[in-house]
């Protein structure tokens, strides 16, 4: 082999090389998700009341993108402060499809909007509450009992003949039963009804690492619900998903039921989950939501504060603000209430 054909091989093998590496670094995905800012939409472009009032400021639903993670984006988190690297088992349970998740996401986000309405007609003084009908099953733990027995989209109706009409009757009955025992579950499919015996069994190691706890191998369950009101309100969020705008929601819908402009004018973004009794519960995110609301040119931005614990979403927010410089004003809230109370004050 003569000089020349020796560099040419060489060349065509690092090109090889090179090539093998760019794969790598671009397609193979680790064990992670990133998230990034997403935006700040206005949310009179997507709630309507029937009737409603109309006012000058505005309220935004603040979102993140989330994307799973590759060397460059794990890499690149790392450095950014816009960035996040989120674990994988902290998204989704392993097992999960991308069919389920996204179907687990809608979900909540309609129990968001369902939870919104509730607390802001009630605070308004109009006509709302649930009418329950079952607990549907939204995701199957793997290598649990219920694997095979029980599909996602199952509604449980009864647990060994006592009626289930609500998730926190479920966990109230299954919380009396010991690892090991079976039960009797009698669930709803395509408006079929059966019955099937699932064993209570030890929660996987990555779910439970003491191994204490047990149950019948199903996760987030939600109630089967009808929302019944008046007035009317359309909410439409896209592709949207999550629980995690129902403060915001709450806002708005409140807004337009009453005469009173609660945002006196003022540009409001922030981020929380809420309950039926108006609490703000944690969310993910809430970094990248404060730099997404900063540049939509957000006055003010509510976070959760979760009663004042350790490690709130709300100090979280406060460190991303002052990273940031920002003049956006960042409030604490518990409770559905305390964001009145300090849009009352302005």
């Amino acid at each position: 082999m003569n000089d020349r054909q020796h560099r040419n091989n060489k060349s065509w093998v690092k090109w090889v090389v090179l090539f093998a590496i760019l794969i790598a670094v671009n397609f193979i995905q680790l064990p992670y998700y990133f998230t990034v800012p997403g935006e700040a939409k206005v949310l009179t472009e997507v709630i309507e009341v029937e009737d409603g009032n109309e006012y000058e400021g505005t309220f935004m639903l603040t979102t993140i993108r989330m994307g799973k993670a590759n060397i460059v984006n794990y890499t690149w988190s790392l450095f950014s402060d816009r960035r996040e690297l989120i674990p994988e088992e902290q998204i989704r349970p392993e097992g999960e499809t991308d069919e389920q998740y996204h179907h687990r996401q809608m979900m909540m986000m309609t129990g968001s909007q369902e939870l919104a309405v509730l607390v802001a007609y009630n605070h308004a003084g109009e006509e709302a509450y649930f009418e329950n009908y079952g607990v549907l099953v939204t995701s199957i733990i793997p290598d649990m009992d219920a694997e095979g027995k029980l599909e996602v989209g199952d509604k449980i109706v009864a647990i060994d003949g006592e009626e289930v009409l609500e998730v926190n009757t479920l966990f109230d009955i299954l919380g009396e039963y010991e690892i090991g025992d079976e039960v009797p579950i009698t669930y709803e499919r395509e408006e079929e009804t059966d019955t099937v015996t699932i064993e209570v069994q030890s929660f996987p190691e990555e779910i439970d690492p003491e191994g204490e706890r047990g149950g019948i191998g199903i996760a987030n369950p939600v109630t089967d619900r009808e929302l019944i009101k008046n007035p009317e309100v359309l909410i439409d969020t896209d592709q949207i998903g999550g629980p995690s705008a129902g403060l915001m929601f709450t806002l708005e819908i409140y807004n337009q039921l009453i005469e009173e402009d609660i945002t006196h004018g003022f540009e409001v973004a922030g981020s929380g989950a809420i309950d039926e009794d108006g609490n703000v519960g944690r969310i993910g995110g809430i970094k990248q939501k404060v730099y997404a609301s900063h540049e939509a040119g957000a006055d003010i931005f509510f976070a959760p504060d979760e009663e004042g614990i350790e490690g709130t979403n709300y100090q979280i927010a406060v460190e991303a603000a002052e990273q940031l410089g920002t003049d956006m004003e960042i409030v604490p809230v518990s409770h559905f209430e305390d964001a009145l109370n300090y849009l009352e004050s302005l």
